[in-house]
C-alpha cells in the first residue's frame, strides 16, 4: 500500500468519525483492527469491540471532530497529526464537565493490512482535555485507571 493510499484511508476515517458514523468508519478497518486510546487506558480488538468503543467515545463526546493537518507515511504506516474537538458529556471521568468544547491537538499513529486500517493509536493530553473541560485529572485518572488518584500527580491535578 503506498503513503496516498494510506492518506486516503485515515482521512475517510477522519471522516466517518467526525460525523459519529461507526459503520462507516469499521468498513475502512480490517476485521482484527486494534485501536488504542493510551490516555483512556483503552485498547479494543476486532469489529466488535471497536464498534462497543466508538459508540462508547461518541456517547462521551457527541460533537467529535478531527482537522487533519500533517501526515507521512513509511513502509505501511502512518503518522497523521491534527486537531480534535470534543465536548465531554456525562460524568465518566468522575465529575460533571462545564459543558466547554475542548480544542487539543492529536497525533495518530497507523497500520494498515490487506487494504485496511489494521491498528490506530490515538495520542492527546489527558490532562489538557480535563482542563479545557473543567475536571479535575487527578479524578478523572482515579475513574479510568482505578488505584490512587494522587499517583504521579503534579499540583492541583486542573
Amino acid at each position: 500500500m503506498d503513503e496516498q493510499q494510506m492518506i486516503g484511508l485515515a482521512r475517510e476515517l477522519a471522516e466517518a468519525k467526525s460525523r459519529q458514523d461507526v459503520t462507516a468508519a469499521l468498513a475502512l478497518c480490517h476485521p482484527e483492527m486494534t485501536l488504542q486510546a493510551p490516555a483512556f487506558g483503552t485498547t479494543a480488538h476486532g469489529h466488535a469491540a471497536n464498534e462497543r468503543a466508538l459508540t462508547s467515545f461518541f456517547r462521551t463526546f457527541p460533537d467529535y471532530a478531527v482537522e487533519p493537518a500533517g501526515d507521512v507515511g513509511h513502509h505501511g504506516t502512518l503518522a497523521c497529526w491534527g486537531t480534535a474537538r470534543m465536548t465531554l458529556t456525562g460524568a465518566r471521568f468522575g465529575e460533571a464537565p462545564n459543558g466547554l468544547r475542548a480544542e487539543l491537538p492529536v497525533f495518530l499513529h497507523f497500520t494498515f493490512r490487506d487494504g485496511l486500517i489494521a491498528s490506530e493509536r490515538f495520542f492527546f493530553d489527558l490532562s489538557e482535555l480535563c482542563a479545557q473541560s473543567g475536571i479535575s485529572t487527578d479524578k478523572a485518572r482515579h475513574a479510568l485507571f482505578g488505584g490512587s488518584a494522587e499517583l504521579g500527580a503534579v499540583g492541583s491535578g486542573r
